[in-house]
């Protein structure tokens, strides 16, 4: 007899991407008409939330097990993915795709990005201290931050966010899993400034980029902490690529 668990199993050990409930539902509704009644009378009846059980189920039986790897929800769905324990030697195996490291700077504005989002070119140099240029331009590159609209003031500066990309890296279902995120997002930061006259007279030189407090040094320095421990125990970017490799 086919059992949901095994047919679940079997669809999260083959798929190139996580799957949501939704999916393996349709996918086990599509698969029933080809096999025989008999073989599949568990899987007639199945629901999502039925569904959405053998996932957890399957979560804890792993767990117990300890086996190597793991069943883990993403922001996408569910992924099977190697434990982070034996990633040391499963990255012997691609010697040749080493992750991109992320600088302080880049870790720094991303830490920003991330709990204060959607936020300006301009209202991050001025926590920070610095121009961003360059790095907001790496973040792009990688996949970790997009541009989401126009803020509603005299410029239309750009507003940036974070993606879909940076919550699989870093593991998270929502920006509600952030470390502290209800403290940090709620921490008095530099803004950026603008000018009477650049307000009557130029709007697009608006913004001018504000100098960090002494007395936000801390709180900023705490913000990035709180990312960089996130980033620490967060999988490379590669590791995910490979997930499908590593479970054969």
């Amino acid at each position: 007899m086919v059992t949901l668990k095994a047919v679940v199993e079997a669809l999260l050990f083959s798929s190139q991407k996580p799957l949501t409930p939704k999916e393996i539902l349709q996918v086990v509704r599509l698969g029933t008409e080809y096999a025989g009644e008999q073989e599949v009378a568990d899987l007639v009846k199945i629901t999502e939330e039925s569904i959405q059980a053998t996932l957890q189920s399957l979560t804890s039986e792993y767990t117990e097990l300890g086996r190597s790897f793991q069943l883990v929800e993403q922001v996408s769905g569910w992924q099977l993915s190697t434990r982070p324990d034996y990633q040391i030697w499963v990255r012997q195996l691609f010697p040749e795709l080493r992750p991109t490291r992320l600088s302080p700077p880049a870790l720094e504005t991303l830490a920003i990005v991330a709990y204060r989002q959607p936020i300006t070119k301009g209202d991050i140099e001025a926590i920070r201290g610095v121009t961003v240029d360059g790095v907001m331009q790496k973040l792009l590159d990688l996949g970790l931050v997009k541009i989401a609209g126009r803020a509603e003031i005299p410029g239309r500066p750009l507003l940036y966010e974070t993606t879909l990309h940076f919550m699989e890296h870093f593991g998270l279902k929502n920006l509600n899993e952030l470390p502290n995120a209800s403290e940090l997002r709620s921490l008095a930061l530099p803004s950026a400034k603008i000018s009477a006259e650049a307000q009557s007279n130029n709007p697009a030189d608006a913004l001018a980029t504000a100098e960090s407090p002494e007395s936000n040094a801390t709180d900023i320095r705490e913000l990035e902490a709180e990312t960089e421990a996130k980033v620490a125990v967060a999988p490379d970017p590669s590791d995910h690529e490979h997930d499908s490799t590593e479970r054969g």
